[in-house]
């Protein structure tokens, strides 16, 4: 009787759960419809894509945008414009920002030219100065002049691809050797006086620096095509105590047969003093341009030795001024060819490697020349006196033979003088103060610094 009781009590609780189950079905799936319709209407996927769109959607609210999301969606449009147009170097036409503003000062033709207003007094006014100024002595050493290197470029880029670059190892090479000898150096860019272009541009750039730098015993003028080849030969200060500039040359070459290439102009030393301003007045007048500079040029071919016909340029002009007025500027000018203040470099980079086997630095002459200049080379300009390929190897050349001596104090050489790359010659130490200076290259101040701490 409790069996007949009891059953029909099981069949209703087992089916109001079956109500229950299908209710709680039914709505766990309507969720799902409304919450894919929330996410993305018209997309379909498996649970586990649902649900994590629906993580991804309500979790990114409280995020911050991605910073790479933020830069695709900044990024223009790709156009059509091929990649040599607005920010292509190799194309781009330097003329455009070449733009010079408005035209140079005419001289007045009825004054005879000048570098500048005359000055008799220099050395009174110099003295007076390097008196009032101690901290600026012009002799930093025991016959060691303060000396300022100069040298300079045009102001416009180089009419070749390839001559900025060596341009700039040729200024980087200088810059070496000075470091290494306490010289101070300044590279010029700008055309100080427009009647004194080409050849002799250095001169009222010369004037202008020894007047603004007192304190400069020695000024040394290089062109930007030599370059220093002997990093450790120092220049004899004491031999020109006597004289106020010296230039590589020969005086029989000079006084006696007034050859043109019997002295060079293209690195030379010269001394702060008035007697350098004086030789610079009497220099100067063969050099403006144009019809004064055309026809001294040819007064300068018919009175030199061996001179072509072409403009006047300074080296002529400094040949026939010592040839016919040795009494009045001989006695201060020393012609040196003792060592190599300028070497041609026709016969001295073919030797480099007989150079390396059998001498080392410091000689400064034809033994390992101090100075390897490349005349007639202009590799900034369109065509030169050499073929292109001949000079650019043998620059290069020049250029690593002296910066080996610079790589060697730090432990590298070029693998060839051909090479940009370098090689490892010796293995670093724990005690890198120790190293034997073999080239006799360790800058002055480290020099300083062992006397003094020794004493």
């Amino acid at each position: 009787m409790i069996e007949r009781i009891l059953g029909p009590i099981r069949l209703r609780r087992i089916q109001r759960a079956f109500r229950h189950s299908a209710v709680t079905v039914l709505c766990l799936f309507l969720t799902v419809v409304v919450l894919r319709g929330t996410v993305g209407a018209g997309k379909f996927g498996t649970p586990e894509q649902d649900f994590k769109e629906i993580r991804d959607h309500f979790s990114s609210r409280g995020r911050r945008v991605e910073p790479r999301r933020v830069l695709e969606e900044v990024q223009p449009e790709t156009t059509d414009k091929p990649a040599d147009q607005s920010n292509n170097y190799a194309t781009f036409d330097i003329s455009k920002i070449l733009v010079d503003e408005g035209e140079d000062e005419k001289p007045d033709p009825s004054k005879p030219y000048s570098l500048g207003p005359k000055i008799s007094d220099w050395d009174q006014q110099r003295a007076e100065w390097l008196k009032n100024n101690p901290d600026f002595p012009n002799f930093i050493g025991p016959n060691k002049p303060r000396v300022l290197l100069v040298t300079g470029s045009s102001p416009k880029p180089c009419e070749n691809p390839v001559g900025d670059h060596y341009l700039l190892k040729s200024i980087k090479n200088k810059i070496d050797y000075c470091r290494l000898h306490g010289i101070e150096i300044f590279y010029n860019m700008a055309l100080l006086d427009a009647e004194m272009a080409g050849f002799w541009a250095k001169l009222p750039l010369i004037r202008k620096l020894l007047l603004s730098h007192p304190e400069v015993e020695f000024l040394w003028w290089m062109d930007s095509d030599a370059m220093f080849t002997d990093m450790a030969f120092e220049v004899p200060w004491e031999r020109y105590k006597d004289h106020n500039f010296v230039m590589h040359g020969w005086n029989e070459m000079i006084y006696d047969q007034k050859n043109w290439i019997g002295l060079n102009t293209g690195s030379f030393l010269l001394r702060n003093c008035q007697w350098s301003l004086d030789i610079l007045d009497a220099w100067a007048p063969m050099g403006p341009k144009g019809k004064i500079r055309d026809e001294a040029g040819k007064i300068l071919t018919r009175e030199l030795k061996g001179r072509p016909v072409f403009e006047a340029d300074d080296q002529s002009a400094m040949v026939y001024l010592l040839a016919t007025q040795r009494d009045q500027w001989g006695n201060k000018v020393y012609l040196e060819n003792g060592y190599y203040l300028h070497g041609y470099w026709g016969i001295l980079v073919d030797r480099y490697e007989e150079m390396i086997e059998n001498h080392h630095p410091g000689l400064g002459d034809h033994r390992w020349p101090l100075v390897t200049h490349f005349v007639g080379c202009k590799p900034c300009g369109k065509f030169g006196d050499y073929p292109v390929e001949r000079c650019l190897k043998q620059m290069d050349r020049a250029y690593n033979f002296g910066d080996n001596q610079i790589l060697q104090i730090y432990g590298f050489t070029h693998k060839s003088l051909a090479s940009r790359r370098v090689k490892r010659v010796r293995n670093e130490t724990s005690n890198p103060l120790e190293v034997k200076d073999e080239l006799g290259l360790l800058h002055p101040a480290f020099k300083a610094v062992k006397v003094s701490s020794s004493s």
